[in-house]
């Protein structure tokens, strides 16, 4: 897709919404800015039931994968955009409930790590068995923040700790698509990158088959390529409002 765009003269974006949420970015704004002193530790979950057998995300041919590239997704993406680094090792393991029929074709749960050149570590897990939470907490030296639910599309709830006092960011309500849109939309006026073009995907799915690579070498740490500097994939940051 990237270079069938690039040939073809047209942009390419891939629609992640929480890379233009205002709690995103004020919770990566603490994070980049040494509010919480040296991060150290990262922490995400993405886990919701499938009761339905027939539900087409239980389907392999027509989901590709099980709850990694669906709701695990969340877990990577925005662990990076957090920290606007790239991991350059993961570990992983896939389980899914013997005798379950729900997941013949796809895995039920995936648990894996990722580590940062900086020395962060970032634990992540999603399931399609457990119910429904979604969140990210961040452990700093100084201080810890929480998004819960940190990826849903509307009340989320973002809470920054620093010593004995918690305080609630507070962000007025927005659309995550209108806002996600109307950048793309402007990208293409101006003829500009867009901050998620199909390069910020890729390196998910690269990131991603190597967590699967990793469970099927049983939890075999996997290298990945290095990359210096931050936001290596993104374009121009967003307009903020």
């Amino acid at each position: 897709m990237v270079k069938a765009c690039k040939d073809a003269g047209v942009l390419l974006m891939t629609a992640y919404r929480c890379q233009y949420t205002p709690h995103h970015w004020a919770a990566r704004e603490a994070v980049q800015s040494g509010r919480l002193g040296q991060i150290k530790l990262l922490h995400s979950v993405n886990v919701q039931i499938e009761p339905n057998e027939g539900q087409w995300r239980l389907k392999r041919k027509l989901a590709g994968g099980g709850s990694l590239p669906d709701v695990g997704l969340y877990c990577v993406n925005t662990v990076r955009f957090l920290l606007g680094e790239e991991p350059c090792e993961v570990s992983g393991t896939v389980h899914s409930t013997p005798g379950d029929e729900r997941f013949t074709e796809v895995e039920e749960s995936v648990t894996w790590q990722m580590r940062f050149p900086s020395g962060v570590v970032a634990q992540c897990a999603c399931s399609y068995g457990a119910a429904t939470a979604r969140t990210i907490d961040v452990f700093g030296t100084g201080g810890r923040l929480a998004i819960d639910p940190a990826f849903d599309y509307q009340n989320l709830r973002l809470t920054v700790q620093t010593g004995q006092e918690v305080t609630e960011v507070r962000v007025p309500p927005e659309d995550q698509f209108r806002l996600e849109t109307d950048h793309f939309s402007r990208c293409i006026q101006e003829g500009r990158a867009p901050y998620t073009p199909g390069e910020e995907g890729l390196q998910d799915q690269k990131i991603m088959e190597a967590i699967y690579r990793s469970a099927r070498e049983g939890g075999r740490p996997v290298t990945l390529e290095r990359f210096e500097g931050r936001d290596v994939f993104r374009g121009p940051a967003p307009e903020r409002s």
